[in-house]
């Protein structure tokens, strides 16, 4: 029993500081989009801009409600936990001012959704990052 508990108190002190990679935020390589800032990035995940300047809309696309890398994600970017947007969410819907960002099935999914749609932005985990989309935002593990 203490070698267990040994061999677990040892795995947690190796680990990474927080065990999470890099979170990326991502768009079709066909997109206009080359950059955008963390401000536009909440605005749009949030659903207070649908849009940009040029007026292109933007279609953003979610994790599983359920996912870490989605929980990762809203902390790192709002420095909520992801309870307080799924209620900020529900009161939105409930409302009609505004619908969520579409939810897709994981990292691969998304990564195959914006490749198909250029006019989606969405976020994955950086070790799931190919060439064929461009990074428009990252947000550091450090964050």
């Amino acid at each position: 029993m203490q070698y267990l508990i040994l061999t677990l108190a040892a795995m947690i002190v190796l680990l990474p500081e927080n065990g999470w990679a890099d979170i990326v935020v991502i768009v079709n390589p066909d997109s206009s989009i080359v950059k955008l800032s963390r401000r536009q990035i909440i605005d749009i995940y949030m659903g207070r801009n649908p849009g940009l300047e040029s007026g292109q809309k933007i279609q953003p696309l979610d994790q599983p409600i359920n996912s870490a890398v989605r929980a990762e994600f809203y902390r790192k970017l709002t420095g909520k936990p992801v309870s307080a947007i799924n209620a900020y969410w529900a009161r939105l819907l409930f409302t009609g001012r505004a619908f969520p960002p579409l939810l897709v099935e994981d990292n691969k999914a998304m990564l195959n959704t914006v490749l198909k749609n250029p006019n989606t932005v969405g976020y994955l985990e950086s070790q799931y990052l190919t060439e064929r989309v461009k990074v428009v935002y990252k947000l550091e593990k450090n964050e």
